[in-house]
């Protein structure tokens, strides 16, 4: 189906004391939220979901999380907590927008928010994909950041366009207070970030991972595999892990195979 086909609505929610703007697309009676990674933004993270989906049978909502894209400014803040706290915006922002249950696709950062969500309201999860995202912090993770705190560590094809919106020093400066919040939460809580809650997850889950990805340690996904009781992973090859340009086609369609099976 054509771009010229998919109208996507785009509008903001006040949800407590944040505005939150958020993308539509699609008329399916399946609704999948989809939660972008660090400094993500709803239009650019998932541009090739919203193209390449079923939306006849997926209803795809996209968020920007306050801090990024159009739910900016205020500026992003890392509390010790902002995993919950970006989960329990965004379930209450897909109960205003008249989904009591839907599936989830993370990626990266947002991925983590994933695990929250389906931990805190397992019933209003039906399915959740998440793409390489952890439970816990590992210094061999966030050790290399420290020296690279900028732009080079975004996803490639994302770069300019993040640039020009946000710019650098925006970039620099989230980017360094996540760092910051992740070695608290390493030295404060011995780096779990959503061990437990693990245990607590009851839809089915999609676990991508990138083979060779240098911003996560391997043991990641297989911790991830043992402690999801309706788990599977599967593994993506290629010769240039930090490029999920090299993904798209296999990465939609496994998405759509899992989202869709009855």
């Amino acid at each position: 189906m054509g771009s010229e086909a998919r109208k996507v609505e785009e509008g903001k929610i006040q949800i407590g004391d944040v505005e939150i703007n958020f993308i539509r697309v699609g008329t399916g009676d399946h609704p999948v939220l989809l939660l972008p990674e660090l400094l993500g933004m709803a239009r650019l993270s998932f541009a090739t979901q919203i193209e390449d989906l079923d939306i006849e049978k997926l209803t795809l909502v996209a968020w920007d999380p306050p801090g990024y894209g159009k739910s900016w400014p205020p500026d992003r803040t890392f509390p010790d907590d902002f995993y919950q706290r970006d989960a329990t915006w965004a379930h209450s922002l897909m109960k205003t927008l008249g989904y009591s249950k839907f599936s989830l696709i993370g990626m990266f950062d947002g991925a983590v928010t994933a695990l929250f969500l389906a931990a805190m309201y397992p019933e209003s999860i039906r399915k959740m994909i998440v793409l390489d995202a952890k439970s816990y912090v590992h210094l061999d993770e966030i050790k290399p950041l420290q020296a690279t705190v900028v732009i080079d560590k975004v996803i490639n094809y994302m770069k300019k366009v993040m640039t020009t919106f946000y710019g650098e020093d925006y970039i620099k400066q989230t980017m360094s207070r996540w760092l910051d919040t992740m070695f608290r939460l390493y030295h404060k809580q011995n780096g779990d970030l959503c061990k437990q809650e693990l245990l607590k997850i009851k839809c089915p889950t999609l676990i991508f991972h990138i083979s060779d990805n240098s911003l996560l340690v391997p043991d990641q996904p297989l911790h991830l595999k043992q402690n999801i009781a309706n788990s599977t992973i599967y593994f993506f090859q290629s010769d240039t892990p930090d490029d999920l340009n090299t993904y798209l086609d296999e990465f939609n369609k496994r998405i759509a195979e899992f989202l869709l099976e009855k």
